[in-house]
């Protein structure tokens, strides 16, 4: 077991965990701010791009004073990359949040790593003001070595964890064209969501009267089983809210309405026949 591994079974951090996850929470609630920090309406995670820029700055500036460069040049890339990564922390704190136990464990751990980063380039930053260009230097190879360790982790988080991917299949490649028989339209419970299987594949299906709806049953965020969730209204919308940390999609569409998931649930095309049998189909738009 590698070391990443074990820091996701590293139970020892869970109490810090517990409690600053709860205060994000609480602190950012569902709605506006939250969604913009997640990335909702980009339709993308925020945090990774955004700690890309703190880092290649970072890094541009010590190999600036590598090559024994400009010094101004130098601090405008220290204080460009301090200055991101105050929305950058913020956005990650809030995607961290609501995570599963071990990816927060790993997450926890790169925050420190980013945190100290932060330090060690601030204190650079200041001793450069200051007239030390010596100890800047030093200190910013430091901050490198820190942002790096924090950096790793984070592509662990979301390579190895899955941490911010897509987990809902796109299913147009997975099924056949044409139309495809589901179940029987008074099989189904009135008003009532349901999970039911297209092959391998497990669907969300909700009857309305003489019509359904049908979506992948797999919330994009973290895979949570959508037909578990609650039916509610989004500016008179009908939408289903994640069971497990409250992703709020359209019916409709699929589209989210509220994060932490960033991308839309697929969804299918319904028809039921005359003998009352529920067919579907993947919405190709």
């Amino acid at each position: 077991m590698d070391l990443t591994e074990r820091l996701g079974k590293a139970t020892a951090m869970d109490r810090p965990i517990r409690a600053l996850a709860k205060t994000v929470r609480e602190r950012v609630p569902q709605g506006f701010m939250r969604d913009l920090l997640h990335g909702v309406p980009t339709g993308k995670p925020a945090h990774p791009p955004l700690a890309s820029v703190s880092l290649g700055c970072w890094m541009s500036a010590t190999l600036l004073d590598l090559v024994k460069a400009d010094p101004r040049a130098v601090r405008l890339l220290l204080a460009t990359g301090i200055v991101n990564a105050l929305p950058t922390a913020a956005a990650g704190l809030t995607d961290w949040s609501s995570l599963h136990r071990e990816q927060q464990r790993v997450g926890f751990v790169h925050m420190v790593s980013n945190v100290v980063a932060l330090g060690l380039f601030s204190g650079s930053l200041l001793a450069r003001v200051r007239g030390s260009e010596r100890a800047g230097r030093a200190l910013s190879y430091a901050g490198l070595v820190a942002g790096g360790v924090g950096g790793y982790l984070g592509g662990h988080l979301a390579y190895r964890m899955s941490a911010g991917a897509n987990h809902a299949p796109q299913v147009s490649h997975l099924v056949p064209l044409g139309w495809h028989d589901l179940c029987l339209l008074k099989d189904l419970p009135d008003g009532r969501p349901v999970s039911r299987r297209l092959g391998y594949i497990s669907l969300f299906v909700l009857r309305r009267g003489e019509n359904a709806t049908v979506l992948v049953d797999t919330c994009p965020h973290l895979a949570g089983p959508l037909h578990q969730g609650r039916l509610v209204e989004v500016d008179g919308e009908a939408c289903v809210r994640c069971p497990w940390h409250g992703s709020t999609f359209r019916l409709e569409d699929g589209s989210v309405r509220h994060g932490p998931a960033t991308a839309p649930v697929p969804t299918f095309e319904t028809r039921v026949r005359k003998d009352g049998t529920i067919q579907v189909r993947p919405r190709l738009t």
